[in-house]
């Protein structure tokens, strides 16, 4: 059997790597975040070496295949965290993180130190550089539906047509309405995470209601 102190600094090392991925999860506020992470990757390394040390006293190396089933379980975990929002698909991201998370856990089980400490940072590259990247060259725009209501006498249709042209993005759908005693346009765009941030700093006025949902592209 593996000495204790072995066996427990193998869990220390899955529960600091499962943690350090999990904080940047909470951060975005993603769910499956740093409690869940560690779960994941002490679980998973747990299997692991329980699934080593009775193939050793046993004899029996099918009981190996303990390990393998962590694939099929984390599965379902992930797929918990994967739902349909206002016509979108979120989560899959946080369920690949999962899935990372359990292979990461695995190998830290497995004594591999160096090698699952390599792969969370390969992780966590893929999760904050290329997160940044993608909203720096607009790789990744999102269609939202925009109401913009304003009182009777605001007219803003020339505001909104002057600032998504200066982003250059294009407008589907473009519709203008009186509601009561209120204007109320509402159109659909292609638009990045940064244009979003933009567009919500310059249409939040007084006397302006703002939405920016997302939702499904209609064909």
């Amino acid at each position: 059997m593996l000495p204790l102190t072995t066996i427990f600094y193998r869990l220390a090392w899955a529960t600091l790597l499962g943690a350090v991925i999990g904080a940047e999860r909470t951060v975005r506020r993603r769910p499956a975040g740093m409690r869940t992470s560690v779960c994941v990757t002490v679980a998973a390394a747990l299997f692991t070496i329980v699934s080593v040390e009775i193939a050793k006293r046993t004899g029996d190396a099918s009981t190996t295949r303990i390990a393998s089933n962590i694939v099929q379980g984390v599965g379902f975990l992930g797929a918990g965290v994967i739902m349909r929002e206002r016509g979108s698909v979120v989560g899959l991201t946080t369920a690949a993180a999962i899935f990372a998370e359990a292979a990461i856990g695995m190998t830290a089980g497995g004594g591999l130190y160096a090698v699952s400490g390599g792969a969370a940072l390969l992780i966590l590259f893929a999760l904050i550089v290329l997160f940044y990247f993608e909203g720096a060259l607009n790789l990744k725009p999102r269609y939202m539906l925009f109401r913009i209501s304003s009182g009777a006498t605001q007219d803003l249709v020339p505001d909104v047509h002057g600032l998504f042209t200066k982003l250059g993005i294009n407008l589907d759908n473009f519709q203008v309405s009186m509601t009561g005693e209120k204007n109320l346009i509402q159109f659909d765009a292609d638009v990045s995470r940064r244009q979003q941030e933009r567009i919500l700093t310059a249409m939040t006025r007084p006397g302006i209601t703002f939405e920016m949902l997302p939702v499904e592209r209609q064909s």
